[in-house]
């Protein structure tokens, strides 16, 4: 079981970044794909999730109108397209899934190991 993020870096206020998530080693079916990111000092944070059987996303309050996630099912991949950033969203970004529909960072079984996002002012 694998979860590799990537494509984040630095970018400037007001920029975009698409972050991507591929899944290896197991079937997504049942489960949910969920994006979590870390700022220095600051606790694990919930960003949004992508139900894989039906599409289904949720956002938390603060993402909602700026971020946007979405599926491959080919590619088994997840992106997460993030629009009008700004410098309070620098963070390690992470992938996770789990079966829980859930914005808890502890119901989700599997991590990728994080993509650093850096935006400048």
């Amino acid at each position: 079981v694998q979860l590799q993020a990537s494509g984040g870096g630095l970018v400037r206020s007001g920029g975009s970044l698409r972050l991507s998530c591929v899944a290896s080693g197991f079937s997504l079916y049942n489960y949910q794909v969920g994006w979590f990111r870390q700022a220095p000092g600051k606790e694990r944070e919930f960003v949004g999730l992508i139900r894989w059987s039906s599409g289904s996303t949720y956002y938390a309050d603060s993402m909602k109108g700026r971020f946007t996630i979405s599926k491959d099912n080919a590619k088994k991949t997840v992106v997460l397209q993030m629009n009008s950033l700004k410098p309070e969203d620098t963070a390690l970004y992470y992938c996770a899934t789990g079966p829980a529909f859930s914005n808890v960072a502890r119901d989700y079984e599997y991590w990728g190991q994080g993509t650093l996002v850096t935006v400048s002012s």
